[in-house]
């Protein structure tokens, strides 16, 4: 009786020692595979605009100049913001919350600007994640048309960016290049406006 209550013992603690040596590599692995990831998170996209750079910069030298075309300011109309600076000028920022996820709730601070070129702003994220980016409008001229790229560069913080190799380049892709095409339809209208004039 006492040698059989032994060996059931003994492989009662075998198995407990082969489900702790399971749920080490559970959460060992991840760790470990997150030291192999960069924690740079770097998207930029572009569109050319058929009008001069100086119509295109009206639309994206101030924090209410991007919201005319922010794709995630049309997903929550409704959305609460608030601001304070001068808007246009370096250290203006505007903050905002909105219960849709995708939104979530932030501010947006503007940090450098090169006229007509060069637009770029620091980006904290509260909800759903924390985390903080610096984002950027950049603006190139070549004879009537204009370039414009849309992007942010951002550190993720260990282990968290083990989560770059579950986001696709695609869905953040989508959401850019809306905000970028009714960036185009607003300067382009702008242009077609100032035709008709003359």
């Amino acid at each position: 009786m006492i040698e059989s209550k032994t060996k059931q013992s003994n492989i009662m603690k075998k198995a407990l020692k082969i489900i702790g040596v399971f749920i080490l590599c559970i959460i060992l692995i991840p760790l470990i595979m997150a030291l192999f990831i960069s924690r740079d998170f770097n998207f930029e996209t572009s569109v050319t605009i058929n009008a001069p750079i100086d119509s295109v910069w009206t639309h994206t030298n101030t924090l209410a100049g991007l919201d005319s075309w922010s794709p995630w300011k049309e997903m929550d109309p409704a959305m609460e913001t608030n601001a304070g600076g001068i808007d246009g000028e370096v250290g203006a920022w505007q903050s905002w919350v909105s219960d849709v996820k995708d939104v979530g709730s932030g501010k947006q601070s503007i940090v450098n600007i090169v006229a007509p070129t060069l637009f770029e702003t620091n980006l904290e994220f509260y909800t759903p994640y924390n985390s903080e980016a610096d984002g950027y409008v950049k603006l190139t001229s070549k004879d009537n048309e204009t370039t414009a790229t849309w992007g942010f560069k951002s550190l993720i913080p260990y282990p968290l960016n083990l989560m770059k190799l579950m986001v696709s380049e695609e869905g953040m892709k989508e959401p850019f290049d809306k905000g970028l095409n009714k960036l185009k339809t607003l300067s382009e209208a702008m242009m077609v406006v100032k035709e008709t004039e003359m």
